[in-house]
């Protein structure tokens, strides 16, 4: 009997499921990576040089992420049961370890308040590629589930895995500062495509001026902040992107995304919302038990590990609204750490229950899970509904700062209660509502996870679980603690176990004597219910103008697009720029993801796609009395330059997050706005998060994510491919009469075709 199978065995005899996911060595792995194993790589995305080389030995592109908190020493321990106390970022250089969002290497679950400034964020710096190109050479490799209990089990497993998720974290390099004079040879040539004659020479002229004169100044000012931190941008980012930003971050800010379970053992069916939550929920509650032990694999590129610091932001995290910047309450530690909190939150028809998962030291069972998600539903279906606290997530910033001192102001213990719902491991939502879903259209469903009911959701919280009463599943996460590659890593980890065991818990039906849930009745008066009533209304005004429709294109995907020496991510950044040229007339500035985790802390770096190359190739299509050679050459012609582009950014030599840098100088020094920042091309190129297109590659596996448009006048674009589809999410408002998100998704999907014909009938 091989080891899975006796993990198998003796763990259906003591009730608990072991499971066991096995990957190669990196050194090991093919250089195409077949599909059954590209469960294993979730993150590989750059895999295909297309002149042969190993797939885990190129850099990942630069995925921004805001980074977190780091632990600071001489911190006292804290109890357990104790209430963190919100640490101050604002020295991040005096900060010695890598926790995000505060949470303290040695001592516990002591939570940072992160500030950050506000917006100009790619929403998905959502699920900007999540395991995207920010994969390339992701190893992502399946890791084990492992109980409490089953401690000979657990010994015998832990020697397959004798590193641990966060031990290379004080070793990886720090974000570099780019060259001044590269980074803006790089942003004039970024602006070109968007500029007539007279408005590219004057912008040429301002960067001179700039790059002679303030510019100097500010890159070594920059370059001195640079040598204490190890991180520049980190605490930046995270306050401009996200803490400091007032608009409604709920459906503004956050990425959701629907599970991929109905295109296997869970097509939709009424009456398997508990069963199956229940099993869902005791997968991810594995993946959190990973995490804690330091289990789950270092992702690396080649043997070069990249920053896990995120990780530790995916559980027991909620952001905290604030007048003018909200924070970040990080509630997770390592067992190593110590104590972490082990309950989670439940959200059904406007109440609150919340339940400890681990009894007498052990992660309760499937079985269990059920009982207690099954006495929450009877009781909500049988009694009135609750007041929907938790639609004051989806209010404006500020307006929910004073809702929330409000309601602490009316009852002390509704403060305890708040807690209770910020510290919970995960927030697990029951949704009444039925999506419409099937391989080929996840529209309905996608919009509900994003858009849906604001009292099942709670927006701020770093993982929201949603599950409907038809047994579709989902997940809605707040963008400010991680990156959408994080997501997606669990999500996929969720959906092979639930492949692999068919949809079924094969363990032991029993179920020990465990606490009921507890519901959390918050003391509400007149004043709060008008505000849930206000909350609740602008947020559904706003989401019913969201359009989302979400695809899969099923002719060919991954494996002839390879076949025919041309990189999948680049493929369908091209044909997006094709569709939107040919839909509006015009070039689109579009913002692609890429991954920055091979520094320490790292996030995201923003890819300009819409590059010289490709508008000329666009041109060409359009031109009738263009050869089909020329129109191939210019294509590859395209497609090597985003390739280029792709690797300048994923070592750390992109441009945006420089001239950030340079801007956020001159503010923290009183000076005036520099004229780079001022000049009309700088925001028509889209600086200062202005893009039409907002776009990230979300990987290789089954998962899909989507966000809103950064821009009224833009669109959301987000993809996964696979080796026989591409499945694409493109979300924009219906307010907004320029756009059309339908068309567009069309026009992809025709543009698919004419670039492979292309390639056919050139070489014929």
């Amino acid at each position: 009997m091989n080891l899975d199978n006796l993990c198998l065995h003796l763990s259906q005899r003591a009730g608990y499921l072991i499971g066991r996911g096995v990957a190669g060595s990196e050194s090991q792995m093919p250089r195409e990576v077949p599909s059954q194993d590209a469960a294993l790589l979730p993150q590989l995305a750059w895999t295909c040089d297309l002149a042969g080389v190993h797939p885990l030995t190129r850099r990942p592109a630069s995925l921004f992420q805001a980074s977190s908190p780091e632990r600071i020493a001489g911190s006292k321990p804290q109890a357990e049961g104790e209430r963190p106390q919100a640490l101050e970022s604002s020295s991040p250089d005096r900060l010695s370890f890598p926790a995000r969002g505060g949470t303290l290497a040695a001592f516990g679950p002591v939570p940072v308040t992160r500030r950050v400034w506000g917006g100009t964020h790619a929403p998905f710096g959502p699920i900007p590629s999540p395991g995207v190109r920010e994969g390339e050479g992701c190893v992502a490799a399946a890791a084990e589930e492992i109980s409490y209990c089953d401690r000979i089990m657990e010994n015998q497993l832990a020697k397959s895995t004798e590193e641990r998720t966060f031990q290379y974290q004080d070793t990886l390099p720090s974000l570099p500062v780019p060259s001044l004079e590269e980074s803006l040879k790089k942003y004039l040539e970024s602006v070109k495509p968007f500029a007539n004659e007279e408005e590219y020479k004057k912008t040429e002229e301002i960067i001179k001026k700039f790059q002679n004169g303030i510019g100097q100044k500010l890159h070594q000012k920059l370059l001195e902040r640079a040598k204490g931190k190890r991180n520049w941008l980190e605490e930046w980012w995270l306050n401009v992107a996200y803490l400091d930003v007032r608009i409604p971050s709920q459906l503004n800010v956050n990425f959701a995304g629907p599970a991929a379970y109905i295109e296997h053992y869970w097509p939709p069916k009424e009456g398997t919302q508990l069963e199956r939550g229940s099993i869902t929920l005791w997968h991810n509650l594995n993946y959190w038990q990973l995490l804690r032990k330091e289990k789950l694999p270092v992702h690396k590129v080649g043997n070069t590990p990249l920053d896990m610091d995120q990780f530790r932001m995916l559980f027991s995290t909620c952001k905290v609204p604030g007048i003018t910047r909200d924070s970040i309450m990080n509630y997770f530690s390592t067992e190593s750490e110590g104590y972490s909190p082990s309950h989670v939150a439940v959200l059904c028809r406007g109440r609150v229950f919340v339940f400890d998962v681990m009894h007498e030291g052990c992660l309760i069972t499937p079985p269990e899970l059920r009982r207690q998600l099954t006495y929450i539903h009877k009781r909500c279906h049988s009694e009135p509904d609750g007041p929907g606290i938790a639609a004051l997530t989806s209010e404006e910033r500020t307006q929910w700062a004073k809702a929330r001192e409000y309601l602490i102001g009316l009852d002390p213990q509704n403060l305890t209660r708040l807690e209770k719902i910020q510290s919970s491991i995960l927030v697990y939502c029951m949704n009444d509502g039925s999506p419409h879903v099937t391989p080929e259209d996840y529209s309905q469903v996608t919009a509900m996870i994003l858009s849906g009911d604001p009292t099942v959701v709670w927006g701020d919280k770093s993982y929201n679980l949603i599950s409907f009463s038809n047994g579709v599943f989902g997940s809605n996460a707040d963008h400010a603690p991680y990156d959408g590659m994080i997501m997606v890593n669990v999500s996929h980890y969720v959906d092979e176990k639930i492949f692999e065991n068919e949809g079924k818990w094969k363990g032991s039906e029993k179920v020990q004597n465990i606490p009921l849930p507890e519901e959390l009745v918050f003391t509400v008066d007149e004043k709060v219910l008008n505000d849930i009533k206000q909350a609740k209304a602008q947020y559904l005004k706003q989401a019913s103008d969201l359009d989302i429709v979400v695809y899969a294109f099923t002719p060919f995907g991954k494996n002839l697009t390879k076949k025919k020496m041309l990189h999948p991510d680049t493929f369908v950044q091209l044909a997006l720029q094709l569709a939107y040229y040919r839909l509006h007339g015009c070039p689109g500035c579009c913002y692609e993801t890429a991954t920055t985790r091979y520094f320490y802390h790292g996030r995201t770096e923003t890819m300009r796609s819409c590059t010289v190359e490709a508008v000329r190739w666009c041109q060409s299509m359009q031109d009738p009395y263009t050869h089909l050679q020329e129109r191939r050459q210019k294509m590859l012609q395209a497609f090597a330059k985003h390739n280029k582009m792709m690797k300048d950014c994923s070592n750390g030599k992109g441009f945006d997050r420089h001239l950030l840098g340079l801007l956020l100088i001159a503010k923290e020094e009183g000076l005036p706005v520099p004229e780079l920042f001022t000049d009309p091309l700088f925001s028509k190129s889209g600086g200062g998060g202005n893009f039409v297109l907002s776009t990230s590659l979300v990987g290789y596996s089954r998962t899909q994510g989507v966000a809103v448009p950064m821009v009224h006048n833009g669109y959301g674009f987000f993809y996964h491919i696979r080796d026989d589809r591409f499945v694409v999410s493109c979300t924009a408002w219906k307010s907004c009469a320029e756009t059309d998100a339908e068309e567009l998704v069309q026009l992809v999907f025709c543009a698919f075709h004419d670039m492979m014909q292309l390639m056919n009938r050139a070489q014929l």
